[in-house]
């Protein structure tokens, strides 16, 4: 069964949040949605955000940073933007794209202070699992 509903979850820099959203809708959702991520700009893809998913068994290394501009001609039926920044600069889409908004805190930047690796993970952990708790509950 092929899903229906396409997806898009929108960050700034589609390095973090947008990814682990993506992530989680595959891992998650795949009969309900295709999903797709994408970024206002490109940071590229954040390792501490690979490593957080894989923790929790879902692979994103192969995902990479988007520019939603890639992405303007697939038909969305529902667009997330996953921080403020994204939704300020989100684009118009065409057709009957339905565009819902849910910030999640900056796990990049949560972690900026933090001593180490694990210490600066624990945010990530954290934003991962907030962000898997909405998409399992998105609206298929």
């Amino acid at each position: 069964m092929t899903p229906t509903r396409k997806v898009l979850f929108l960050c700034t820099g589609n390095s973090c949040r947008s990814q682990m959203a993506e992530g989680w809708a595959r891992a998650l959702r795949a009969d309900d949605f295709k999903a797709w991520s994408a970024g206002v700009e490109t940071h590229g893809l954040n390792p501490l955000a690979v490593k957080a998913m894989a923790e929790a068994g879902v692979d994103i290394s192969g995902h990479r940073s988007k520019l939603v501009d890639e992405l303007l001609d697939i038909p969305f039926d529902l667009v997330v933007t996953v921080c403020d920044n994204a939704r300020e600069s989100c684009p118009v889409f065409p057709g009957t794209a339905r565009v819902i908004h849910h910030s999640f805190e900056d796990p990049p930047y949560l972690a900026r202070d933090a001593v180490d690796e694990e210490e600066a993970l624990d945010h990530y952990r954290r934003v991962r699992d907030e962000i898997r708790a909405f998409v399992a509950g998105l609206e298929a």
